[in-house]
């Protein structure tokens, strides 16, 4: 790894100390942020200058044990989660890419996202839909690298677009999904519990007293539509886990996946749903029609993408998008709007939950 790397970290961590929020005193170095998706860092206030420190310290130890790092370029931080991971930008072999690296205590979940990667790039790398190129595995240092994937995040390129125009895109998402699905897909017994399980643990998280009132009506509906799935099979398949317009990347007519740290072997109304309510908790809609908290349009998108079943549609589909309300907590931390949002949105979810036939 070029000496360079050493001076980025160092002009960083002073501008940390100087208390700078500006990116251009850090040599290049772009905005940083441990919230954002890992390619597109959307946040400009100073890196915390022990975690730059800790971080130098993995680069250096890395290099030591694995000579492939001597040819690497680190030109940006663009996340860091501090005793876990921290995501870099730079080049490998003369491309752009990004390097994961985790600590140990998070290798085991390296190695599966590494073979989630190498398992569907033969799959996903078309002109159209493709997720980002795998170009390296350390697990001796725990380092991968993947392609950085140039484009505009498909979350930013909606919100660019009047709500009439955001069909055609959205399309593109549940096209991307059908495409990343299609080749493990399976038919499985329904099992609700787990899921019912682990919304009523995240619910008991909930701060807001509305919220939590609200969402008390959602949670008596889910177990309606919980006893409906006796007997029923759900569509299973390896999805990506995570999959919402955040962790699309659009450039021309070319959809990338990025981000596939979640992918698991999994309901795909779940993806479909993550993708759904993330949008309506938002107000991000392509059309002035809501159906079960979100989107009408989009969701009639996926459904037809995906041929959903009519079970799918009445009672699978609904129960997931009750779990993704639910299991996603709201905090104190967040903007008036985003929890304004969340009140519309479970709100209206709970109204349409009651009037599904039971």
């Amino acid at each position: 790894m070029k000496d360079p790397v050493a001076d980025v970290f160092r002009n960083t961590i002073d501008a940390a100390r100087e208390g700078c929020n500006s990116v251009d005193a850090a040599r290049g170095l772009r905005k940083i942020t441990d919230m954002s998706p890992p390619t597109y860092p959307t946040a400009s206030r100073a890196p915390d200058p022990e975690a730059l420190m800790a971080v130098q310290t993995r680069l250096d130890e890395a290099r030591a044990v694995a000579p492939a790092l001597e040819a690497a370029e680190i030109d940006e931080v663009l996340r860091i989660v501090p005793g876990k991971r921290a995501v870099l930008a730079g080049h490998w072999q003369g491309r752009p890419a990004v390097f994961r690296m985790v600590e140990r205590a998070e290798a085991d979940w390296q190695a599966r996202e590494w073979a989630e990667v190498a398992r569907i790039w033969p799959q996903m790398q078309g002109l159209r839909y493709r997720v980002a190129e795998p170009l390296a595995y350390l697990p001796e240092v725990c380092i991968m690298v993947v392609e950085r994937v140039a484009g505009t995040p498909l979350m930013e390129h909606l919100w660019s677009l009047v709500p009439g125009a955001r069909g055609a895109p959205m399309q593109q998402a549940a096209a991307w999904l059908r495409r990343y699905t299609d080749v493990s897909e399976s038919w499985r017994a329904a099992r609700p519990e787990g899921w019912l399980a682990r919304a009523e643990r995240a619910r008991g998280k909930q701060p807001f007293a509305r919220l939590r009132q609200i969402e008390a009506g959602i949670a008596r509906h889910l177990a309606r539509l919980a006893a409906r799935q006796q007997g029923v099979e759900w569509r299973m398949a390896i999805c990506h886990g995570d999959f919402h317009p955040n962790n699309l990347v659009l450039r021309g007519e070319r959809l990338t996946g990025i981000d596939l740290g979640g992918s698991a072997q999994m309901p795909v109304c779940k993806d479909i749903a993550r993708c759904l309510a993330h949008m309506g908790r938002r107000g991000l809609f392509s059309s002035e029609r809501r159906r079960l908290g979100v989107d009408a349009a989009a969701l009639d998108q996926f459904a037809e993408t995906f041929a959903l079943t009519e079970t799918e549609r009445r009672c699978t589909l609904p129960f997931f998008i009750g779990i993704e309300a639910l299991i996603r907590v709201e905090n104190r931390s967040m903007k008036r709007g985003r929890i304004r949002h969340a009140e519309a949105m479970y709100s209206a979810l709970r109204d349409d939950l009651a009037v599904l036939p039971g």
